[in-house]
C-alpha cells in the first residue's frame, strides 16, 4: 500500500512575534533616523502559508522585508519632528494596514506593527543638538529683547502718566494758592476798611515778629521817630487800645 501522507508539516496557530532588523529611514526633510520595529502575526491559512513560504523562518524573513519597506514608505513622507513625537498612532496604523495587506498572500494575518525605538544616528544627534541649542539661545534672546522692550514701554507710559499727574497737581495747587491769596487779600482789605488803625497795628506786629525774632542776626539802623517804631511808644499804642 502507498501511504496517504508521506510527511507532516506542523503549523503553529499561536500569536507569533517578529523582530525586524533596525532600519535607517530618511525623513521627508532629509533627516535620518534609525527605526527598530516588531510585529505580531498569526497563521490563518496553513495551506497557503505552506505553499507560499514553507515554514516560519522563511515567513519571518519575508515579513521583515515587508515591514521595513512599509516603514520606509510611510515614515519617509513625514518630517523628523513627527517621527520622534510620542504620538505615532496614525502612522503605525497605516504601516500595520499596509503590511497586513501583503501578508495575506502568505496566509498570515498581521495583528500589529510597532516601533520599539527610534534613534538618531550619532552624527545627526550632535548636529540636531547644536541646532536646538542655537534655536533655544535665539529664542531666549528674543524673549529678553521683547521683555526689555515691554519694560521700556511700561516705564515710558508710567513716566508720562506721572508727569501728567504732577502737572495737574501743580496746576491745581497754583489755582488753590491763587484763590487763597485772593481770599486773604480780600479779608485784609475788608479788615482795613472796617478799622484801618487796627489793621495797621496788626501789620506792624507781623513786621516786628519777622524782624526781631529770637536768634535773628538782622541789624536795623532806623531813626527813633521812624514809622517802624510808631507803636513802641504809649501814644501809638493808645490809639489802638482806645478804639
Amino acid at each position: 500500500k502507498i501511504p496517504l501522507l508521506q510527511n507532516v508539516q506542523l503549523i503553529d496557530k499561536r500569536v507569533l512575534d517578529i523582530d525586524a532588523p533596525a532600519e535607517e529611514v530618511i525623513a521627508l526633510d532629509q533627516k535620518r533616523i534609525i527605526v527598530d520595529a516588531y510585529a505580531k502575526f498569526i497563521i490563518v491559512d496553513p495551506l497557503k502559508f505552506y505553499i507560499s513560504v514553507g515554514n516560519e523562518r522563511v515567513a519571518q524573513s519575508r515579513l521583515s522585508s515587508i515591514i521595513n519597506a512599509k516603514i520606509r514608505g510611510v515614515l519617509g513622507k513625514e518630517n523628523l519632528v513627527n517621527l520622534i513625537s510620542t504620538d505615532r498612532t496614525k502612522l503605525m496604523n497605516k504601516i500595520t494596514k499596509d503590511v497586513a495587506e501583503e501578508a495575506k498572500d502568505f496566509g498570515i494575518n498581521v495583528i500589529d506593527v510597532r516601533i520599539r525605538r527610534a534613534d538618531l544616528p550619532s552624527a545627526n544627534s550632535e548636529a540636531i543638538f547644536k541646532r536646538m541649542q542655537t534655536e533655544r539661545t535665539r529664542e531666549a534672546k528674543e524673549f529678553r529683547a521683547e521683555g526689555f522692550e515691554l519694560g521700556q514701554t511700561i516705564k515710558s507710559k508710567a513716566d508720562k502718566e506721572v508727569a501728567i499727574i504732577l502737572a495737574e497737581a501743580r496746576k491745581t495747587a497754583q489755582i488753590l494758592r491763587g484763590e487763597g491769596d485772593g481770599l486773604r487779600n480780600k479779608i485784609f482789605a475788608e479788615a482795613f476798611g472796617r478799622d484801618p488803625e487796627f489793621f495797621s497795628f496788626y501789620r506792624a506786629m507781623q513786621s516786628y515778629e519777622k524782624s526781631l525774632i529770637s536768634g535773628s542776626e538782622t541789624s536795623l539802623v532806623l531813626s527813633p521817630d521812624s514809622e517802624f517804631f510808631r507803636y513802641f511808644g504809649e501814644s501809638g499804642l493808645n490809639k489802638v487800645l482806645k478804639r
